[in-house]
């Protein structure tokens, strides 16, 4: 694979940035237990990156479920309320923004959370969050008419630069599937970290697939590398 340089970066949060893929799946299965169903992984995978109406929706459909949307979000809203604040920041993931920062590379939050959802996630951690020039929060922001696997978020994100760059000078880090295909229909080189027990054949478009943040060179893309 060839990695082209690239000048301003895009993050996903949820299971990348954020250990809140793994609260989410306690309170979707809180719900289906309810109704004796099981939110498996491969329905996770199916789902990470979409907003929210979207993947409650899909999450009935495939389990069943006798609920409205309104009702699934309202019941998982108030789970998450206690959950989300226990948000913690992956491995690998301070390094890598902080030296982004320390070297002036512009970075934008891409992530199909609410407003209100990623409040209560970044709640312990906002000196790192306040790192980002800017983000995009695809669930309610009204710019972002499809979420992921549309390339909706990435252009909107991108184009919240002041420098305005070309898409394809943006790298996009991300963790799911339909996170990877958006960012390339935006034509942005994407890394992926993703789940260990995601089946990586199914990720075929991702331009680098790595185990943990903490694999990551800058330099492959043409950003200043780690001062060790």
């Amino acid at each position: 694979m060839i990695y082209l340089p690239v000048s301003h970066v895009l993050f996903d949060m949820d299971g990348l940035l954020l250990n809140t893929e793994d609260l989410y799946t306690v309170g979707f299965q809180k719900v289906a237990s309810r109704y004796g169903k099981k939110f498996t992984f491969e329905l996770k995978s199916r789902i990470m990156g979409q907003q929210t109406r979207e993947f409650a929706g899909n999450i009935i459909k495939y389990l069943d479920l006798p609920l409205t949307i309104e009702d699934f979000v309202s019941e998982t809203r108030q789970i998450f309320e206690e959950l989300f604040p226990q948000s913690e920041i992956l491995p690998g993931v301070k390094k890598l923004i902080y030296h982004l920062n320390q070297h002036n590379i512009p970075m934008g939050l891409a992530t199909s959370s609410s407003k209100e959802s990623y409040e209560l996630k970044t709640l312990k951690h906002q000196d790192l969050f306040d790192l980002f020039s800017h983000k995009t929060l695809g669930s309610s922001d009204p710019d972002v008419k499809r979420g992921k696997p549309h390339p909706d978020i990435f252009i909107v994100a991108a184009n919240k630069f002041l420098d305005k760059p070309d898409l394809e000078k943006c790298l996009v880090f991300e963790d799911s599937i339909n996170g990877v295909k958006a960012a390339r229909a935006a034509g942005m080189q994407v890394v992926m970290v993703p789940d260990p027990r995601l089946d990586r054949s199914h990720a075929t478009e991702a331009t680098l697939i790595l185990d943990s943040m903490e694999e990551f060179k800058p330099e492959l893309f043409g950003l200043p590398p780690y001062e060790f």
